[in-house]
């Protein structure tokens, strides 16, 4: 009588386990994952684009959008990124299609609109954006981006930086990240998804 009240125990466990898997799976993890994504680029910064455009959550919004946080003196990541971005957009304008990108620089002390212009000017669609210190730091929690002042011998310094594109859809919602160094043909099936969508 014993082991079967023990046997019946184990199975309402194993059921209420499964049903608080169930729960979390199927209804809390999405809010997580919705909650943080909903809100990437949203934020109270006001930054000033190479074109002389204020740069906000706004300018997400009106077209299929890449946001990119870098630095014109970054030695490698910053011009690889670039050139994978100068071949999605050709990849892109032989279909038709277009991807606004913005280039946000997280050095703003150097990065001036026409140094950033000068920059990114070579990449089609591409805009520089830059801003006092205190509103890049806004943008960069408001994307989720980190950076940080790294010294060089000789009193120069670099910066240390996230090394992603954020794509954002035609309503400023995010889409999906881009990695660095993300195959090419998956990095631009991501962004016709979001164009399609």
């Amino acid at each position: 009588m014993s082991r079967n009240r023990i046997f019946i125990g184990v199975l309402w466990g194993l059921a209420a386990i499964a049903l608080l898997a169930f729960l979390y799976f199927r209804v809390v993890a999405p809010q997580i994952t919705a909650t943080v994504s909903d809100g990437l680029g949203i934020g109270d910064y006001e930054l000033v684009t190479t074109e002389g455009e204020p740069f906000t959550e706004d300018s997400l919004k009106g077209g299929p959008t890449a946001v990119f946080f870098g630095f014109t003196h970054c030695p490698e990541v910053c011009p690889t990124t670039l050139g994978e971005v100068a071949g999605w957009q050709d990849e892109l304008a032989a279909d038709g299609e277009e991807l606004r990108v913005f280039f946000v620089t997280v050095d703003p002390e150097r990065d001036t609109a026409e140094v950033l212009g000068d920059y990114v000017g070579w990449v089609p669609g591409t805009v520089g954006v830059t801003g006092s210190p205190e509103e890049v730091k806004k943008a960069e929690k408001a994307f989720r981006i980190y950076s940080a002042k790294v010294p060089l011998e000789g009193g120069d310094y670099t910066m240390d930086h996230s090394a992603m594109v954020l794509l954002f859809d035609e309503n400023g919602r995010f889409f999906e990240p881009v990695g660095y160094g993300e195959d090419f043909d998956r990095a631009v099936a991501k962004i016709r998804r979001m164009i399609g969508a």
